[in-house]
């Protein structure tokens, strides 16, 4: 399998980080561990747009995951990083294969509504559940790493370097879909469904495949902002936050398997900068950022890179 430099570059850059990580400022691995896991969220909603498809849902796998990870550490005291990744992703995944078989039959508006219904439906569920909290959520504490118990600062260290593990594993595997007939599917589908039919492809079939995908990415993307903050909520399933990943999947584009982990670091240091100067109205400088991005670059930050190509090569 040929990998393209841009993903040699991000693993590297990865792994860049992960070295120098005992040096850097715990704020800065705080955000670029949270932004990888935002970013597997995204790598899914990159294979909905390029079906042709818009997800305003995908934040219901996102809090499956933490939840997954959250009532496992609380009431079966399984504390494994690991253990703890697997079965947030399974789970996830399997709510996906569910709920895929009725959403494979919607396109357009339809299927990114219907996917957002399902993702306020549990919202609803657990703002009533006291026994999880309700709108106050809680905590995730205790983990460990094959039995040993790191300290906070290594701790921080080790999910991050979990992290990095996951996101080169999503970026080889999302990248290993794209070049096999299926992933070539994912255009032709797009283009013109129904001539793709003609042909022996099955639209439907496809598209839940990627929906199941698109869910276990973003349990796993869950599962590790649950871990990173050390504390889940309902607002993890809240329209804002599907919005926040459609906002980062625009911001990065879908030009490569790449994008939406810089669209997702970008929007990241955004965030955290205008937080920073305004409290109260840093959703105004997103909005503001979105906007500049539409109007400028209409396919994302990524078309800068391959305006860069472009031009090398001439």
């Amino acid at each position: 399998m040929k990998l393209d430099k841009s993903l040699i570059y991000m693993i590297g850059f990865l792994v860049g980080v992960l070295l120098v990580s005992p040096w850097l400022p715990q704020w800065i691995l705080f955000i670029i561990t949270l932004a990888g896991a935002n970013g597997l969220v995204v790598l899914g909603l990159m294979l909905f747009m390029r079906l042709g498809l818009v997800s305003f849902g995908q934040a219901l796998f996102f809090c499956a995951g933490a939840y997954t990870t959250g009532m496992l550490c609380l009431l079966l005291k399984v504390t494994d990083l690991f253990v703890l990744l697997i079965a947030s992703g399974f789970v996830a995944g399997f709510l996906a294969y569910l709920l895929g078989f009725l959403l494979a039959k919607y396109r357009a508006i339809f299927f990114g509504l219907l996917s957002l219904a399902f993702s306020m439906i549990l919202y609803g569920v657990l703002v009533k559940s006291e026994k999880l909290g309700s709108t106050d959520g809680f905590t995730v504490s205790g983990l460990t790493i094959l039995g040993w118990t790191p300290e906070t600062t290594q701790m921080k260290i080790v999910l991050y370097g979990m992290t990095v593990i996951a996101v080169i594993v999503a970026l080889l595997f999302v990248n290993m879909i794209l070049k096999s007939p299926r992933g070539l599917l994912l255009t032709a589908i797009r283009d013109n469904e129904i001539r793709a039919e003609y042909m022996g492809a099955s639209a439907k079939s496809t598209i839940h495949l990627i929906y199941i995908i698109a869910g276990v990415l973003s349990g796993v993307g869950g599962a590790i902002a649950a871990m990173v903050s050390g504390h889940i909520d309902p607002n993890m399933t809240f329209w804002t936050s599907s919005g926040e990943f459609v906002f980062i999947a625009i911001l990065g584009g879908i030009g490569s398997v790449s994008a939406p982990f810089v669209g997702a670091l970008i929007f990241g240091a955004i965030q955290t900068i205008a937080y920073g100067y305004s409290p109260n109205t840093w959703q105004m400088t997103i909005g503001i950022c979105l906007i500049v991005v539409i109007l400028l670059l209409p396919e994302g930050l990524w078309s800068l890179v391959e305006k860069m190509r472009k031009k090398s090569r001439v």
